[in-house]
């Protein structure tokens, strides 16, 4: 039986509304899950995430393996009760992190940006990837360290998250098919090994998310999201390389979730590091469940907010001068706690100018207010079976509470 219940279906897309049931409580569908990446959304409070409507965030398995360590989280009662947050967490694998200290990330390799050489003892890279798993040095202490499948699935464990993602490599864009094919291939043997180790050891109210690899190759592609839909999962996770533009990733994610309406029954689906406003709005026309993404919370540091500016890629730069002496809200009509307080463009753009900590938290609750704003309009639009005319609008630039 699937932990997710389809409320309602939109008939022009795959798009669906639902109820994500998990250990610690329930999520509507589809969501967009905030990073908790360390153990703590940055700048806010687990009573600021739950005020602005989330209801789960997702921590970092690499990151919290290498501190504060799992048996220490473990000793708390599990994430959840370390960082105080009251209801569902998930947690990712620790593969994407792990690669990308070889790889680096798929926008490096887009822009064609060069992982930068080791710097210090501390800096983190592969060693060797091999059938058992990785090693890599610490980014913290440049101790060598390893993780397999079932390393990643017993720190998971020592977490205790709701939902766990199951150990992958996490495929370069830049790769040949050959090395592609071969590493999805061992993606599944590791999935394989990581519900065995799951079966024999893990949590029972624990979900597991397999993954769904295959690059940028169609037939790669489906094969992986056949092969991972024929395993007894809680849910299926699609991620990798998506391409190196966004006609390109629609074009890889439809290819999945093709396959997974013939192949997964009504498991819930999570894509994996997705969250600009177009790309939300498309991957719930796909039928994706819950998204993931550090988007809303680093712009936020880096002086930036969200906005419906669909040319200016729903972004509101403060860094500029030209917002010095605008008394404007940052987007009229919005009701976060940055806004509805009167704090003006000017001063915001002041602090930012000013390298203030209290900008970062006040545009890091604007930004998470408008995303999550996006998708209670994208669960609403569904239920009233007006998707199309609302994707419309705010891909032509409506705000979320007035499209």
């Amino acid at each position: 039986m699937s932990a997710l219940e389809i409320v309602n279906r939109d008939p022009a897309s795959q798009a669906r509304t639902g109820r994500l049931k998990l250990a610690r409580g329930t999520v509507r569908t589809p969501a967009f899950v905030p990073l908790a990446t360390k153990g703590s959304v940055k700048s806010l409070t687990p009573d600021d995430v739950t005020g602005l409507g989330f209801d789960m965030v997702l921590g970092n398995t690499f990151h919290l393996m290498l501190s504060p360590g799992p048996e220490r989280v473990k000793d708390f009662g599990g994430l959840a009760e370390f960082m105080r947050w009251p209801g569902p967490v998930i947690t990712d694998s620790g593969g994407f992190q792990v690669f990308s200290m070889g790889h680096g990330t798929v926008a490096d390799e887009v822009k064609g940006r060069r992982s930068k050489p080791e710097a210090s003892q501390g800096q983190g890279r592969i060693l060797a990837i091999e059938e058992q798993g990785v090693r890599f040095r610490s980014y913290v202490d440049g101790s060598e360290m390893f993780m397999g499948p079932e390393t990643s699935m017993e720190i998971q464990a020592a977490l205790g998250s709701d939902i766990a993602l199951v150990f992958d490599e996490c495929t370069p864009f830049h790769v040949t098919r050959d090395y592609t094919a071969r590493s999805t291939e061992r993606t599944h043997r590791w999935l394989d090994r990581c519900l065995e180790w799951h079966s024999a050891n893990g949590p029972q109210e624990q979900l597991v998310y397999s993954i769904v690899q295959g690059g940028v190759y169609e037939d790669l592609r489906r094969e992986s999201a056949a092969a991972v839909a024929s395993r007894a999962t809680g849910g299926i996770a699609i991620g990798g390389s998506l391409g190196a533009d966004k006609a390109q990733m629609y074009e890889v994610v439809s290819w999945a979730t093709d396959e997974l309406d013939r192949t997964a029954g009504e498991r819930p689906r999570h894509l994996l590091g997705i969250g600009e406003v177009d790309d939300l709005i498309r991957g719930v026309e796909l039928g994706i469940d819950t998204f993931d993404c550090a988007m809303p919370t680093r712009l936020a540091r880096h002086g930036t907010a969200m906005a419906p500016r669909p040319e200016k890629r729903w972004r509101l730069d403060l860094t500029h001068a030209t917002g010095r002496d605008d008394h404007g809200p940052l987007v009229e009509g919005c009701e976060c706690p940055c806004c509805a307080a009167g704090f003006s463009r000017a001063y915001l753009h002041y602090l930012v100018k000013a390298r203030e900590f209290t900008v970062m938290r006040l545009l890091t609750l604007h930004n998470l207010y408008f995303v999550v704003k996006l998708m209670e309009r994208l669960r609403l639009a569904i239920d009233e079976g007006d998707l199309p005319a609302v994707a419309a609008a705010l891909r032509a630039g409506a705000a979320p509470w007035e499209a």
